[in-house]
């Protein structure tokens, strides 16, 4: 048994704003993906995935989801397992992807692609995968599942406004980029999610969080879908200076150098992928070529093309 295959995903814009209401845009990264799968043979990473499936089951039970558990359970008890290539601890989306799966494998009155996806639909269905995903994190917005398992671009007005969206269409190959730089060490949500809620206690940085992040934030998602380079580059900037004065422990300390390099020759901008602390790190360059160069010594991923 093979089932379907689940994609990574890339929260362009809404990292941590998302939580106190800012708009986010979030597209899948195909390059990745993960299926539900019964091992031929067993072997240890199938037996390490599996495990962990226990626990999500036993969770599971414990939730008001209409999910066929023990459909669930018999098949775990086969070796059911997730064969996935997408990194953990990477901020692209690797617990999301399965959560989708075993929702489009063992939910009932299953909400699914085909149909048309009022916004009512849409908030239910992140609603289950906020429930779902929450084993893994502590706390999920829902949106990582929600962005695998329809695998087309969400926009996210506010936490009660999300819809399907298109986005302007890349260039085979152009000038611009946005891409992932991988941190070369993995990060993990709830820690960084944690030192986030604390610091938003502290007035000053609860005032820049909404004076300043969330405008930029929402400035970038609106340029972006506008396909206005010019304002969207302006805005990638201030927001990655915001980032590097005020998210200094989400970002690993020997790039904060690499970080203020970028804005001050205006070559690259980076922000954080996901909750950051590790994992990938996502930069925004007008001219691809110059940005390789100024980041040589660093593994880079083209997501999208300008």
């Amino acid at each position: 048994m093979k089932g379907p295959l689940f994609y990574s995903k890339i929260l362009l814009f809404g990292e941590y704003g998302i939580i106190e209401d800012s708009k986010g845009l979030s597209i899948p990264y195909n390059f990745y993906k993960g299926a539900l799968k019964i091992p031929k043979k067993i072997t240890a990473s199938s037996k390490s995935s599996n495990k962990i499936l226990i626990g999500f089951s036993e969770y599971l039970n414990s939730k008001k989801i209409k999910l066929d558990l023990h459909k669930f359970r018999a098949d775990l008890d086969k070796g059911l397992y997730f064969d996935s290539s997408i990194p953990k601890g990477y901020g692209i989306g690797s617990s999301g992807a399965l959560v989708a799966a075993i929702y489009d494998k063992y939910a009932f009155e299953k909400i699914t692609v085909l149909e048309n996806l009022t916004r009512e639909k849409l908030l239910r269905l992140k609603n289950i995968f906020s429930i779902m995903e929450s084993f893994f994190h502590g706390k999920s917005s829902g949106l990582d599942p929600l962005n695998s398992y329809l695998s087309i671009p969400i926009l996210i007005n506010s936490q009660k406004d999300i819809k399907v969206t298109g986005i302007p269409s890349q260039k085979t190959i152009g000038n611009g980029a946005v891409f992932l730089m991988d941190s070369g060490k993995t990060g993990s949500t709830a820690p960084m999610v944690n030192i986030f809620m604390e610091k938003m206690k502290k007035d000053g940085f609860r005032k820049i969080i909404n004076e300043k992040f969330i405008k930029h934030t929402n400035l970038c998602v609106d340029n972006f879908l506008k396909g206005d380079l010019n304002s969207l580059f302006n805005n990638t900037k201030k927001l990655s200076k915001i980032v590097l004065d005020n998210f200094k422990p989400m970002i690993p300390q020997e790039f904060h150098s690499i970080w203020k390099r970028g804005i001050d020759n205006d070559s690259y901008f980076l922000k954080l992928c996901g909750s950051g602390g590790g994992g990938y790190i996502l930069g925004f360059t007008e001219n691809f070529e110059k940005a390789k160069r100024q980041l040589k010594h660093h593994k880079l991923e083209v997501v999208y093309y300008f």
